[in-house]
């Protein structure tokens, strides 16, 4: 970590609330004050907890930027549970909501495939963007690490970068499961600059393996700024590239989640960006 020499992060800087999964449904109130409470402005929440949580969000200034949205608007597939409501009446929700961003965040394993299914997957995403822009709203991917297995041009992260209309969809880059799949997230902020509106910024153990799965171990997961990669590089690269909006995520922490989000808002302050 580059330590304040300059210019520091000046960003609003989010939370995506999945960091406090865990803690968030036995007190939104208590939860969201302190998350304002540290110093952030903005957070990405699951469409579900729109209108539960909106009223909370509003209460301390916390701006609802974007959703994750369910795989099943992309997918079709509902598992055994019922069917959320129309892709049309979730894009009402989310802009009544004040809500900019809706994001597909997860493709499943059993949603995955060959080309062809991530081709039509690719499709089914450009549609459901073209009515999202239509209503004023913004959508956007989050990348895991599945996407980046195999030759490099035939990957599923190639084909979807490659198939999505660049006016409609954007990359929500997450840093953390670039730099697993054995990827520099500098580099592909680079490669893509003007493609990514929505970053997630979380850190990595200096000892995790490349792989492309999700099953990481539960300690690879590090505050901002306490793990291997370059967030000096990595910000800078972000405001290059035209990157919009910060969300810090950790998908696993090691104790309290709202001492995590402390610390890392704490280093991202300390960086030169």
């Amino acid at each position: 970590m580059s330590l304040l020499t300059g210019r520091t992060f000046s960003h609003p800087l989010g939370v995506q609330l999945y960091t406090v999964r865990n803690v968030i449904n036995k007190d939104p109130d208590n939860i969201l004050r302190q998350i304002a409470e540290i110093g952030y402005r903005e957070v990405e929440l699951g469409r579900g907890d729109i209108a539960k949580l909106g009223p909370v969000l509003k209460k301390y200034n916390l701006k609802p930027v974007s959703c994750h949205i369910e795989g099943g608007y992309i997918t079709g597939k509902w598992g055994s549970g019922p069917a959320a409501p129309s892709w049309k009446d979730a894009v009402a929700e989310a802009k009544q909501a004040g809500v900019e961003y809706m994001v597909m965040a997860y493709i499943p394993p059993p949603d995955r495939g060959g080309p062809d299914v991530i081709h039509k997957l690719a499709d089914k995403m450009n549609e459901a963007a073209a009515e999202a822009n239509a209503a004023g709203l913004q959508f956007a991917y989050h990348n895991h690490a599945f996407e980046f297995a195999g030759e490099k041009g035939s990957r599923p992260i190639d084909i979807l970068l490659s198939e999505f209309q660049k006016q409609k969809i954007g990359l929500e880059m997450d840093v953390f499961w670039v730099s697993v799949a054995g990827n520099d997230p500098v580099q592909m902020l680079h490669d893509l600059k003007g493609r990514v509106p929505l970053v997630h910024l979380k850190d990595k153990a200096k000892d995790a393996p490349v792989m492309y799965a999700e099953n990481v171990k539960r300690d690879a997961f590090k505050e901002v700024g306490n793990g291997s990669l370059d967030f000096a590089a990595v910000l800078k690269a972000a405001e290059a590239a035209g990157v919009k909006h910060y969300f810090v995520e950790q998908d696993q922490t090691p104790g309290d989640p709202i001492a995590s989000l402390r610390t890392s808002y704490e280093n991202l302050h300390k960086i030169d960006a």
